[in-house]
């Protein structure tokens, strides 16, 4: 699938709830889906700077693709990176950077963040991106 096809599924799963709290809840369930990230890469290099929560964020490339694992100490942000994965993993470093993400504002998941979650989302959303320009340089000296 491409990202522009895995964000309208994204917002199609959440136009299904009329309720803030139900699309919370929602989002609590994908952090509960998320599968935990090996202890092993639970280490501070990869912890994404500028979150209230910690979060662990792992990329490795394979076949020219950028693969994300994540994980959380909590629930909701486990979700939010959860969603963020589900984006971004199994496409080349040129389609994370050039992806618009507009499944963000259009399931107004910003609108119910505080500042300091929203601060979160930007420096996971950044983290991805400067792996993705690590592999895209890494591919072009190749």
């Amino acid at each position: 699938m491409t990202i522009k096809e895995i964000q309208d599924d994204i917002i199609d799963e959440f136009s299904l709830f009329e309720e803030p709290m139900e699309r919370y809840d929602y989002l609590i369930d994908i952090g509960k889906k998320l599968p935990a990230l090996d202890e092993r890469y639970k280490i501070e290099e990869n912890v994404v700077k500028g979150c209230q929560s910690t979060v662990w964020l792992r990329a490795y490339e394979k076949d020219g693709k950028v693969y994300f694992e994540a994980d959380s100490n909590t629930v909701i942000t486990k979700g939010i990176i959860g969603l963020l994965v589900r984006v971004h993993t199994g496409h080349t470093p040129q389609e994370i950077l050039n992806a618009d993400l507009y499944f963000i504002d259009q399931i107004e998941l910003r609108s119910h963040l505080s500042s300091q979650r929203s601060n979160g989302l930007n420096a996971m959303l950044k983290q991805m991106k400067l792996y993705a320009v690590g592999y895209s340089q890494a591919n072009h000296k190749a």
